[in-house]
């Protein structure tokens, strides 16, 4: 639904006083491009897209999320949501005590085929289902499943110190830079050695492994949308081709063309 004056690729969460279910279901196409502003909610969201890669920010972080993937958001989290292509939108609003898991942390997890086949079949669930009913009982399966679900090292955390913030922003607009830790410093007045501590206190990642991240999941929108791998390498600093798919099998455990089909063959 489009709020009064906005442009069409700006999008409103409904005003919901209360779910109706322990399992409320969202389900439409998205623009490419589109926009969804930081919002929170008293209930957990299970946000899905069976095409195009979606941007989850939360204050952690930010999370992307390819088609075989979900982000678990937990209650009053705030969160917004940029998409990269169209996106067919899938999301499940869950009562908090509908289910034990995936916890309590805003985390990308892995989507199985059973839960995707499942997920289908809840385009046309009704908003007041009786829970003692067949599509009661495809809810509880559901439940069921997201509980199980595996994470997925898909989130990118963000510091919180302002030098570092100034890094991590300009890195995320140019992912393919390779300035030093020590050229940084210069530029926002600290020392190698304070900035690389301060990125482990904050991130939980050396600031090579935290750039590697951010390249790693910029990699994902630029390869969905059919960019050429040979571009998408370049893009994202490396030298070479075997480079980076290198770089990307042993952060995603498959090559860019199998990560892909993979994804392609559960649509």
């Amino acid at each position: 639904m489009l709020l009064t004056g906005q442009t069409p690729n700006h999008y409103r969460v409904p005003e919901l006083g209360g779910l109706p279910r322990p399992l409320y279901v969202r389900a439409f196409e998205i623009p490419a491009d589109s926009e969804v502003a930081m919002h929170s909610h008293p209930w957990a969201q299970f946000m899905h897209a069976s095409a195009g890669v979606l941007c989850v920010h939360t204050p952690l972080g930010r999370h992307m999320v390819p088609p075989q993937h979900a982000i678990w958001i937990p209650p009053g989290m705030a969160h917004g949501v940029t998409t990269h292509g169209r996106i067919a939108f899938h999301s499940l609003y869950l009562d908090p005590g509908a289910l034990e898991g995936p916890g309590p942390d805003c985390k990308a997890l892995v989507v199985t085929p059973l839960l995707r086949a499942l997920l289908h079949e809840t385009r046309t669930l009704p908003a007041d289902y009786r829970p003692d009913s067949a599509d009661g009982r495809l809810v509880a399966v559901i439940l069921d499943q997201i509980a199980r679900l595996p994470a997925a090292p898909l989130c990118l955390p963000m510091p919180g110190d302002p030098r570092l913030l100034r890094i991590a922003l300009a890195l995320q607009a140019d992912p393919g830079n390779d300035r030093t830790l020590e050229a940084w410093g210069q530029r926002v007045g600290a020392t190698r050695r304070t900035l690389a501590r301060r990125f482990r206190d904050e991130t939980r990642l050396t600031f090579s492994e935290w750039r590697l991240s951010l390249r790693m999941l910029a990699a994902l929108p630029r390869l969905e949308a059919g960019t050429p791998v040979t571009t998408v390498a370049a893009e994202l600093g490396y030298a070479s081709l075997s480079a980076f798919i290198a770089a990307f099998r042993r952060f995603h455990g498959s090559t860019p063309g199998a990560f892909f089909d993979r994804n392609a063959t559960r649509r």
